[in-house]
């Protein structure tokens, strides 16, 4: 079985002795293309801070496609970037720059360089939806359980097969910072970040570069070649 392929249209906005390569999947098996960072200067991030990332192309998607941009997840992993509104959505009718919303959630400032890879491209379908009213719907098992309801559902099934009601976990007043609970066990409280990797390099301000492995190289043209697939 192959993979279907669809052609889509790509413009570069920006032109130069330093052309970025255009997005492509790195492996045969490979569901999005790195998107990379199409900036003059670098852009430092802090921690807690956004930033609205240009990738310097243009796409005209076929209709009943939609593009999404996802987050990648080395840069989650090692530097806690990550996209705000993921996955971000490119519409088959928008035509603008496609750009990227990073946040920082780790614990120190993120570097972001001229071709760096920072977020993945999906084409994938999409179906319209037509509305039809209705006076109910069609019941199921779980009805209208909606956030922790297929937890709480096989908490009941193990405690069913024991043969003792299930236990509800209710909170102390005060215990969702401690993490104490009524039945008095205590949970480590969660950390969003990692602990600094003394390994990893940082510019003279102290901020996290992304690793080489988080690049890609030019495209090799010049201004005066004529863009096509790469």
């Amino acid at each position: 079985m192959t993979s279907r392929e669809l052609v889509v249209e790509v413009v570069r906005l920006r032109r130069g002795p330093d052309l970025l390569a255009l997005p492509r999947y790195m492996t045969p098996g490979s569901a999005g293309m790195d998107l990379l960072a199409d900036i003059e200067a670098d852009v430092v991030l802090r921690p807690g801070g956004r930033q609205l990332v240009a990738t310097g192309i243009a796409v005209a998607i076929p209709s009943g496609f939609e593009g999404q941009v996802r987050p990648r997840s080395g840069l989650a992993l090692r530097h806690g970037l990550t996209l705000l509104n993921s996955p971000g959505t490119i519409d088959a009718d928008y035509r603008g720059e496609v750009q990227v919303l990073l946040a920082n959630l780790g614990s120190e400032p993120a570097r972001i360089r001229r071709g760096d890879r920072i977020a993945q491209l999906v084409i994938a379908p999409v179906a319209r939806a037509i509305w039809h009213e209705t006076d109910a719907l069609l019941s199921t098992d779980r009805g209208a359980g909606g956030f922790g309801s297929t937890e709480d559902a096989e908490s009941g099934r193990r405690a069913a097969g024991r043969g003792v009601p299930s236990p509800r976990r209710v909170l102390k007043p005060g215990a969702a910072a401690s993490g104490d609970t009524a039945a008095g066990v205590r949970r480590a409280p969660a950390s969003s970040t990692a602990p600094p990797d003394p390994r990893r390099p940082t510019a003279p301000d102290g901020a996290a570069l992304l690793p080489d492995s988080d690049r890609r190289p030019r495209s090799g043209r010049t201004s005066h070649g004529h863009p096509g697939s790469e």
